[in-house]
């Protein structure tokens, strides 16, 4: 994922036709994840945190947040065996979803970003079929299977975030 810098504006990069193996997961992980930029680009706040439909408390201010959370939890506890605690599900397991009403949508870019960041340094140079340091769900995992994973993670939020920007103001794309 990359900006524009004269803009501030997410760029997508396609991901290359060809690449060794490493190469192409990263770069599709990092085609996703300026999809999901791309898809919150030039809304408001509350724009952000409007609700697909109900009951669901799915809204864009609360994919960027639950993503936040996932790349907290796959890089820096299950591959790098951190404690990290949670960002925003600690008294709430759903809060990255539930609690968007007054959250700063600010805020919840800049930490997703930082979590992004704090991914890429996580995973840079780790050879792919290297376990996690913790278990999930009493199974270990490689670097490979987190990857794979993060890409299912976000291919499936990003539709959720097309249909909930095409119902804001219309908007659709790939």
């Amino acid at each position: 994922m990359s900006t524009d810098s004269a803009s501030a504006r997410p760029v997508r990069v396609e991901p290359p036709m060809a690449a060794d193996e490493t190469a192409m997961l990263s770069a599709w992980l990092d085609f996703h994840r300026a999809t999901l930029a791309v898809k919150c680009e030039g809304l408001t706040a509350e724009q952000l945190r409007l609700r697909s439909a109900a009951p669901s408390s799915l809204s864009l201010l609360g994919l960027v947040r639950h993503l936040a959370e996932v790349e907290r939890y796959w890089f820096q506890i299950i591959l790098s065996g951190g404690d990290a605690k949670s960002l925003y599900c600690e008294e709430d397991r759903d809060g990255d979803f539930n609690q968007v009403d007054t959250a700063d949508a600010d805020e919840a870019f800049a930490t997703w970003r930082t979590q992004v960041e704090l991914a890429r340094e996580a995973a840079a140079g780790v050879p792919l079929e290297t376990p996690g340091k913790k278990l999930r769900a009493g199974e270990q995992v490689t670097l490979r299977w987190i990857l794979v994973h993060m890409i299912e993670e976000y291919a499936r939020h990003n539709g959720h975030a097309d249909l909930i920007r095409e119902l804001i103001d219309g908007t659709t794309g790939e």
